[in-house]
C-alpha cells in the first residue's frame, strides 16, 4: 500500500482505533496488499455501540463476551456485574476496550 493510501485507512477509522497501537498498525499496513487492509479494517466495533451495551446489559457481561473476553464475561454474569459495580465501571471503559480491541484484532489480520 502506498503511504497516503495508509494515512488515509488509517484517519477514516482513528477513532475506532487505541492511539498506542497506530504506528504499529501504519508500519504492518506498509507491507500489506490492500485487500487484506480493507478486510482488517471491515469489522470494527463501535465504541459507543458497546458503551451502549455495556450501560443496557452489562450486569449479563454481554458487553465482555463481545470483546471476546469469555472468562470475564461468566464471572460477571455469575456475580450480576460485580453486584453492579462492575458493571458501573465497565460502561465509563468500554468505549476503550474497544478501541483496543479494534488494534488488536487489526494487528492479527495483516
Amino acid at each position: 500500500m502506498t503511504k497516503e493510501q495508509i494515512d488515509q485507512l488509517i484517519n477514516i477509522n482513528a477513532s475506532r482505533i487505541a492511539p498506542e497501537y497506530i504506528e504499529a498498525i501504519r508500519q504492518k499496513l506498509e507491507g500489506a496488499d490492500e485487500g487484506a487492509a480493507q478486510a482488517a479494517f471491515a469489522g470494527l466495533k463501535s465504541g459507543g455501540v458497546m458503551t451502549l451495551i455495556a450501560w443496557l446489559v452489562g450486569s449479563l457481561g454481554i458487553d465482555r463476551f463481545m470483546l471476546g473476553d469469555t472468562t470475564l464475561g461468566i464471572i460477571k454474569l455469575i456475580t450480576c456485574g460485580g453486584c453492579g459495580i462492575w458493571s458501573l465501571i465497565d460502561i465509563f471503559t468500554a468505549s476503550g476496550r474497544t478501541r483496543k480491541y479494534n488494534a488488536q484484532k487489526i494487528l492479527e489480520q495483516i
